[in-house]
C-alpha cells in the first residue's frame, strides 16, 4: 500500500528464509515456515496476512491449508474480470473443502508433515478449526486484464530485483556521492567452521558445494545450536533448518587456502556474531550487478558470452 516493496524496506520481526520464489516444490515445508513465523505474533496489533497469487490447482487447496491453520478473522478476495474459476472462500466453503495437507467437515486435523512439523502448532483453547468464522469481504474489478498471470509474474520477477538492489544499496556510504561498484567495497571474512551451509533448492554434491555457493545470494540465518567442527570445514547440513534469518548477503569469493568465505552485507555487526548458518537458495543475483561492474578490464568475472544454448 506504501508503494512498491523496494522504496520501504524495514527489518522484519522474524524472518524465515524460504529460499525460493515459488513454494510449489516443497509445501510442507512452507507450512512449516508460516507456522514458525506465526508462533511468535502476539496478537497485541492486528495483523495482515499477504497471501499468494497462486489460487489454481494445488495453490487453492494450499490457501485453504492457511486459512484453516491461521484462523483470519477477515478474508479480503480480490476476483479476476471475466474469470469464475476461483470460488468464494466462504466459511462454508473451507469448512467443508480439503486442503493440500488438511481434511474437510469435521476431519480438519493436519496431517502428519512430520514430527516435529504438527506437534510444535497449538490452536486456541476449545476453538473448533474445523468451523473458520470469518467475514468474506469480495472485491470484483469491473475492469478488463485485472490480475493477468502472465504480467504479474514479469513483473514479481521485476520488483524481487529492485527489492535485492535497494537491500545492497545499504552497503554504500551516504557520505560519498558516487555509487561504489560491489567489487570495491571491503568483505567480511568468515572461517569454513565457523557457519554451516546448506543449498535449499537442489542436491549439490559435498566436492562441487563451493562452485554453487561462490557469488551467490546467501540468507545469514541463526540455528538454535552451536555449530561445532573439528576440521577446518566446510560444516554441511543434510536438512534444511527452519531458523531465523537475520538478513542477507553475497559470497563474493572462496579462499580454499585459507578456508574463508568473503561475503558482502548490510548487516550490523551486532546481528553478524549470531550468524551460524548460510543457506543458499534459488534466488539470483540481478544481472545488472554482475554485467554492469564498473573498472573491469578485459572479461567480466562470472559473465560468459560463449554459451552453448543446446544444453
Amino acid at each position: 500500500l506504501p508503494g512498491p516493496p523496494f522504496t520501504h524496506q524495514q527489518m522484519p520481526s522474524k524472518m524465515v528464509y524460504y529460499g525460493q520464489p515459488s513454494c510449489e516444490q516443497d509445501t510442507e515445508r512452507y507450512l512449516d515456515v508460516v507456522k514458525y513465523v506465526f508462533s511468535y505474533y502476539k496478537k497485541e496489533v492486528p495483523l495482515v496476512i499477504n497471501t499468494m497469487g497462486w489460487v489454481k490447482g494445488e495453490g487453492l487447496l494450499l490457501l485453504i491449508d492457511l486459512i484453516r491453520l491461521l484462523s483470519p478473522s477477515h478474508i479480503v478476495q480480490m476476483d479476476m474480470y471475466d474469470w469464475k474459476a476461483m470460488p468464494p472462500l466462504t466459511p462454508e466453503h473451507v469448512h467443508f473443502s480439503a486442503g493440500l495437507h488438511t481434511k474437510g467437515k469435521q476431519q480438519s486435523k493436519c496431517k502428519q508433515l512430520g514430527v516435529d512439523s504438527t506437534e510444535s502448532w497449538t490452536y486456541p483453547e476449545g476453538e473448533d478449526v474445523s468451523a473458520p468464522q470469518h467475514k468474506l469481504l469480495y472485491v470484483h474489478p469491473e475492469f478488463p486484464r485485472a490480475g493477468v498471470a502472465g504480467e504479474a509474474r514479469v513483473h514479481s520477477c521485476i520488483l524481487r530485483d529492485m527489492s535485492i538492489l535497494g537491500y545492497l544499496g545499504h552497503l554504500q556510504s551516504p557520505d560519498i556521492g558516487a555509487v561504489l561498484p560491489l567489487h570495491s567495497l571491503v568483505p567480511y571474512q568468515v572461517p569454513f567452521n565457523a557457519v554451516a551451509l546448506r543449498v535449499i533448492h537442489t542436491d549439490v554434491a559435498p566436492s562441487n558445494i563451493m562452485y554453487a555457493v561462490n557469488a551467490s545470494w546467501v540468507g545469514l540465518c541463526c540455528l538454535p545450536e552451536e555449530v561445532r567442527c573439528q576440521t577446518e570445514g566446510p560444516v554441511l547440513l543434510t536438512q534444511t533448518p527452519i531458523c531465523d534469518c537475520l538478513g542477507f548477503g553475497i559470497v563474493r569469493g572462496v579462499d580454499m587456502e585459507k578456508k574463508l568465505y568473503h561475503i558482502l552485507t548490510p548487516v550490523p555487526p551486532a546481528n553478524l556474531r549470531l550468524v551460524n548458518c548460510l543457506l543458499l537458495g534459488n534466488i539470483a543475483i540481478p544481472n545488472c550487478v554482475l554485467v554492469d561492474q564498473q573498472g573491469i578490464e578485459g572479461e567480466i568475472p562470472y559473465v560468459t558470452s560463449d554459451y552453448n544454448y543446446s544444453i
